[in-house]
């Protein structure tokens, strides 16, 4: 299983002002939805559709995520459309959307998230081992690091879509 090592932080600055700066080159900028299919305290699975906004592109994958914290275990591969469609109507499950910049800041390859169902812009950077994650210095725009705190993460915000919904039916 390859190893995701990555740092997570809260946009301080208005992304429009981020990206107006010049601070970042822009590469790629895709939607994205996700559904959680099983998780626990320590592993996940989900799949995606992901759709390049250049382009008009998509791409559907299934995940697979077993750890907590900064370095989790990960294994990602691509499905068909028709599989992704089954698996998505037989969850029944609102789906958790957001738009992904993919950039570069300094040489680094940095990915920012602005999440749909709530007021949310992160940045997420992905490192080659845990000693070069510790070591990094962010920038204050990039705002505080989050990486600890569940409620941010990504199939916390989907249970809560989930609740939500519940609670409206």
């Amino acid at each position: 299983m390859a190893l995701e090592i990555e740092r997570k932080f809260l946009l301080s600055e208005p992304l429009d002002s981020v990206i107006g700066s010049g601070k970042l080159k822009i590469r790629s900028e895709q939607r994205i939805e996700q559904t959680y299919l099983a998780m626990d305290d320590t592993q996940e699975l989900r799949i995606r559709r992901i759709t390049d906004l250049a382009d008009g592109g998509v791409e559907y994958t299934h995940t697979f995520k077993r750890g907590s914290g900064m370095a989790r275990e990960e294994v990602e591969y691509s499905i068909s459309e028709s599989l992704y469609e089954q698996v998505f109507r037989a969850f029944d499950a609102i789906p958790l959307t957001k738009n992904r910049i993919t950039a570069e800041w300094e040489g680094l390859v940095v990915e920012i998230d602005i999440y749909d169902q709530l007021e949310l812009t992160v940045v997420e950077v992905e490192f080659g081992s845990e000693e070069e994650a510790n070591s990094f210095v962010p920038p204050s725009w990039f705002g505080r690091d989050i990486g600890a705190e569940k409620q941010y993460g990504n199939k916390t915000v989907w249970k809560s879509l989930q609740k939500k919904r519940q609670q409206e039916q």
